[in-house]
């Protein structure tokens, strides 16, 4: 026997509960012809009459009457399920793992965590902070659900949001007095450099613009750590290094750093929302992604996030 079709016994109780063709189609925005056919159907796969017909209008048979019982259970049964899976995707999902980029994170994470507990407050958040390449593998394995990164070169894997841009910014000790407040791309090999390793995006951006300009990088020493690491090293002299003026603002304020605007040209980096295509989506995905979207656009527009600008 053919299976039965949710829709054609839900025309079935209808037309049951109307007592006529004409009166059921009404009720379903349908038309006479469509619900004919239907029961129609019901009734071969079946194998038996379903209603009575006359000029009145239809009557249950002794089979319809038996069917009607099962397809109103069917009827409450997709309701219950309907309403089970809207209940659960009201909650979010049951946990939500978040990852970012050290500056990213020190600036962002705050107000995002705020906003989705209160939004989601059964959902397990965690958040995790570490460089582009882990992330990027954290969010193909699915060890992370989403990611706020510098918009890597290479993202097929990816669904990008880009979010803003920040100019970055060459950090110099405070003590470098004949740096001005920009600096030529063209003359960075002329500054020891403290930079992350080679696999790292920084540097690989850092290495493109010398090579576009047609120098060298003058490499002080390599650093993995966290930028505070890298700031703390160039406050005691042993080089500069590259960050948006988001990460060192409170250091420069406080005289224990010099930023300089890179220009000839102006070298901009976007920050954006990452999710992995191959995924299987969490509940909820548009309402999280928006609500740290909101977010992040607060701080922008707020100040907050010091030096960036919406993209």
């Amino acid at each position: 026997m053919p299976p039965l079709n949710s829709d054609d016994l839900a025309c079935f109780t209808c037309v049951a509960n109307a007592g006529s063709f004409s009166r059921a189609a009404l009720e379903l925005g349908s038309d006479q012809s469509t619900v004919s056919r239907q029961i129609s159907r019901l009734e071969t796969a079946l194998k038996t009459r379903l209603f009575s017909r006359s000029g009145r209008g239809v009557v249950l048979t002794e089979a319809g009457n038996t069917l009607l019982g099962y397809a109103q259970q069917v009827a409450a049964t997709i309701s219950e399920a309907c309403d089970a899976v809207r209940t659960c995707m009201a909650k979010g999902p049951a946990k939500l793992v978040i990852a970012a980029q050290p500056t990213i994170a020190t600036t962002a994470f705050g107000l995002i965590g705020a906003a989705l507990k209160q939004r989601f407050p059964a959902t397990k958040l965690r958040f995790v902070e570490g460089l582009a390449g882990p992330i990027l593998g954290w969010l193909a394995s699915g060890e992370v659900d989403m990611a706020l990164l510098y918009s890597p070169e290479q993202h097929s894997g990816l669904s990008l949001d880009v979010l803003l841009e920040e100019d970055l910014m060459l950090v110099t000790p405070a003590s470098w007095s004949y740096i001005g407040p920009t600096f030529p791309v063209g003359k960075l090999g002329e500054v020891p450099m403290i930079l992350p390793s080679t696999e790292h995006g920084l540097r690989v951006l850092a290495e493109s613009l010398a090579e576009r300009t047609g120098a060298t990088l003058n490499m002080a020493l390599e650093c993995d750590a966290s930028n505070t690491v890298s700031m703390r090293l160039v406050e005691d002299g042993c080089g500069a290094t590259l960050l948006p003026f988001a990460a060192v603002a409170d250091r420069v304020a406080q005289g224990r750093l010099h930023s300089a605007q890179l220009v000839e040209p102006v070298v901009t980096r976007k920050i954006s929302l990452a999710i992995a295509r191959n995924r299987p989506a969490i509940p909820e995905l548009f309402e999280i992604t928006q609500t740290v979207r909101k977010e992040v656009r607060g701080l922008v527009t707020s100040g907050a996030w010091i030096g960036a600008r919406l993209a």
